[in-house]
């Protein structure tokens, strides 16, 4: 995998320069890149499924796995929250946009992206699958976590009739990891395609114009990341955040080539375990974070706004801000880890709220795939904060074992990416009952 980790930092080097060199040729490569996601996309699902399947059914009391999820879901809202306050003052410290007296009859498909909104109730009724198995095939990922939590629960129930399904769905999890760890190795392919078709299609112009918001929303993630996230790791669980990013550091280059979370979702929960988080932790805090954490959207969203705002000369008061963010906010819930997904919930806001600046959403699009990658990685990185913070509230996270993987001495398996000597029944091992 280390020939692998140089491969994709090659492509990407090559896709850059080939947008520049060829632009024309280089726009015609974004399937390659769309090609990778989807081969990613394709295995969320039964790596969700058997990762919470295995984490609930391991645990001994059905208690603990509501707890676990609620401290979760409320965690997260708390530091979305905290972003969001955060974007808010860089942003209207910074102003971005203004100036620009940009036309928004300029930007003709901002209409189009404004259409796939829905509505509170479309939303709850949408996690309800049509049958068990159009959970998978459909690849929703709130879905396939309402199957997987009540298959889990349903094990609990069984009792010892049910470890040997426990013990199968183990078998099948190191099925999907290995088909998941061959995919990989097409991962250089995606990167060059989609890093060239971006360069390609943009060029250094477009980049110039919005370079300010650009700026401000990486330095603000930044900023919430290593200042804000970092703090709270430390206090809560005397973790250094470079410690732990550098630990992923080959997940954060997978986001960046490929533009969303998502394709680095199974490798998370995998090193999480690794790291000494327990699989009950794990299996539920990460998923629910793809669903629920919306640190680096939040940022996304509040600076994009304010820009749309200021460069058609209709700066928006702090109410209008506010009001419209929290609507923003609540409409991209399960959407957080979807690449794309952040340009649909702008435009739905502003259409809602400003239909008068729903036009200047295409103003943005010439660099959302930039401010994509910024928000992907910001959204990674708070969900794995967020699973070494609750393992620890949780009393489920060895940091003897921790302490070992960050210095180095513990490598990550990269073939498997699992432990092959852990077995079902080590979840509940001496040492684990022992942090409870």
């Amino acid at each position: 995998m280390h020939y692998l980790y140089l491969a994709v930092v090659a492509a990407v080097a090559a896709g850059i320069i080939v947008g520049f060199v060829a632009p024309g040729f280089a726009k015609g490569l974004a399937p390659l890149g769309t090609g990778f996601v989807n081969l990613i996309k394709m295995m969320i699902s039964p790596i969700i499924f058997c990762t919470i399947v295995l984490g609930i059914g391991s645990v001994a009391k059905a208690a603990k796995v509501g707890k676990v999820g609620l401290m979760a879901i409320g965690y997260f809202l708390v530091m979305s929250t905290v972003a969001l306050i955060i974007g808010l003052v860089v942003g209207n410290l910074l102003h971005p946009g203004s100036g620009l007296h940009l036309n928004p009859a300029d930007a003709v498909k901002a209409h189009q992206q404004a259409t796939g909104g829905e509505g509170s109730t479309d939303f709850l009724l949408g996690i309800i699958p049509t049958s068990l198995v159009s959970a998978f095939t459909e690849g929703s990922v709130l879905q396939t976590l309402l199957v997987a939590l009540l298959t889990g629960f349903a094990l609990q129930k069984l009792g010892p009739a049910g470890q040997p399904i426990l013990r199968g769905i183990e078998y099948v999890q190191k099925l999907v990891f290995r088909i998941l760890s061959v995919i990989m190795w097409a991962a250089p392919i995606g990167a060059f395609g989609a890093i060239a078709a971006v360069v390609g299609s943009t060029g250094w112009a477009a980049l110039r114009s919005l370079l300010v918001v650009m700026v401000g929303f990486y330095v603000t993630c930044l900023v919430f990341v290593f200042v804000v996230l970092g703090a709270i790791l430390w206090f809560g669980a005397r973790i250094s955040v470079f410690s732990l990013l550098r630990y992923l550091a080959r997940e954060f280059l997978l986001i960046v080539s490929t533009s969303s979370s998502e394709s680095a979702l199974p490798r998370l929960i995998a090193k999480m375990q690794h790291l000494g988080v327990s699989r009950s932790v794990a299996g539920i805090t990460v998923p629910t974070g793809y669903s629920f954490n919306l640190d680096g959207t939040a940022i996304y969203l509040t600076m994009a706004t304010l820009f749309i705002a200021s460069a058609q000369g209709s700066p928006l008061s702090v109410g209008e801000q506010i009001s419209l963010l929290v609507f923003m906010i609540i409409a991209s819930k399960g959407a957080a880890g979807v690449s794309g997904a952040g340009i649909a919930t702008l435009a739905g806001g502003l259409q809602s709220h400003r239909p008068d600046l729903v036009g200047g959403v295409g103003f943005i699009l010439g660099i959302d795939r930039f401010m994509s990658e910024a928000r992907a990685v910001t959204n990674f990185a708070g969900n794995a904060v967020a699973t070494v913070l609750i393992g620890s509230w949780m009393k489920e996270f060895d940091r003897g074992r921790a302490a070992e993987v960050l210095s180095g001495r513990e490598p990550f398996n990269e073939t498997t990416l699992l432990d092959d000597e852990q077995t079902p029944s080590d979840i509940s091992s001496p040492k684990t009952e022992a942090l409870v």
